[in-house]
């Protein structure tokens, strides 16, 4: 099949996986382009939403309509490196044996991860740049895809480690999720309080993700499109009333690479520069430091991506 057919062929299937999903999932039609736009890049998300927003039901979806293993970690104070990663117990013949911990799933949704020490946060970060684990000396891959989804609570700060920006510049996107509308929350009512349950159906499998990830790395990108990409990237770190620290080259990467994305989605077969500011707000939002005057002054860091992409 040529790379043509298949940027087709994932056309088709990423609208089979939005309905199947929607079968579950009512509204949050932006959050559900997000994730599935990360998972076709081969990045990792950051979700932030204040609870009882379905974030976890919206990932196990994800993962059944994949037919991905997936696997929940409540990230809490007392979480240990090795109960995510796994640790070497000794066996009846008293040989060293690795047993593997949670992290050994293709999607792994690590719920409120900013409650956990930064070791255990280290431990995670490590394994999602790295694809693999290291035990006693030992490295172990992890399974293919391997995609990271993180929740964070934005209201309730006490007992909390905040991840520094270093950190959460490995998450390609940081997604929010707002809450939805009357008519919406009048459906979610109806189709939770009953006994039915909606069920979904596997749309494509670990193959065919890694397929369509390859597919996607291979499309041709416009210098002119790279270009803006790294011009808006730049324009977050020149003298602005509001920044006091600008985005990475890896937020320059990531435009790209999900514009790429965004345009396979979309049945083009190369990216221009609206796929770069459709992706835009997704890959800045967590890699910019607003200073004093923007905290002063209510101004969020959306506001400021907005107006920078009206230069």
């Amino acid at each position: 099949m040529s790379d043509k057919e298949q940027l087709d062929l994932l056309v088709k299937k990423y609208s089979s996986l939005r309905d199947e999903m929607g079968k579950v999932i009512v509204g949050q039609h932006e959050a559900v382009d997000s994730l599935l736009l990360a998972l076709f890049t081969g990045g990792h998300c950051l979700l932030l939403g204040v609870p009882g927003l379905a974030k976890t039901l919206m990932v196990n979806t994800l993962a059944q309509t994949l037919g991905l293993t997936f696997n929940r970690i409540q990230f809490t104070p007392d979480l240990m490196p090795s109960d995510i990663t796994g640790s070497e117990i000794l066996d009846r013949e008293r040989n060293f044996k690795f047993i593997q911990g949670p992290l050994f799933a293709s999607i792994v949704l690590a719920d409120e991860i900013n409650r956990t020490p930064p070791k255990t946060q280290a431990a995670l970060l490590e394994a999602m740049q790295e694809k693999k684990v290291t035990v006693g000396g030992t490295s172990y891959p992890l399974p293919q895809p391997f995609f990271v989804l993180a929740t964070q609570n934005p209201i309730e700060q006490e007992g909390t480690y905040p991840l520094p920006e270093a950190q959460l510049d490995r998450f390609m996107f940081n997604v929010r999720l707002d809450y939805p509308s009357f008519e919406e929350e009048v459906q979610i009512v109806k189709q939770t309080t009953v006994n039915q349950t909606a069920t979904v159906q596997k749309v494509l499998s670990a193959e065919d993700i890694i397929a369509f990830q390859e597919v996607i790395r291979n499309m041709p990108v416009p210098d002119n499109v790279v270009e803006y990409a790294v011009r808006l990237v730049a324009s977050t770190r020149v003298n602005n009333k509001y920044i006091s620290w600008g985005a990475g080259p890896r937020a320059s990467q990531y435009l790209i690479m999900g514009a790429r994305t965004h345009a396979a989605l979309q049945g083009k077969y190369s990216p221009d520069s609206e796929d770069v500011r459709a992706v835009a707000f997704n890959v800045l939002r967590h890699r910019i430091v607003r200073n004093y005057f923007a905290e002063a002054e209510g101004i969020t860091t959306d506001q400021i991506i907005n107006e920078l992409l009206k230069l």
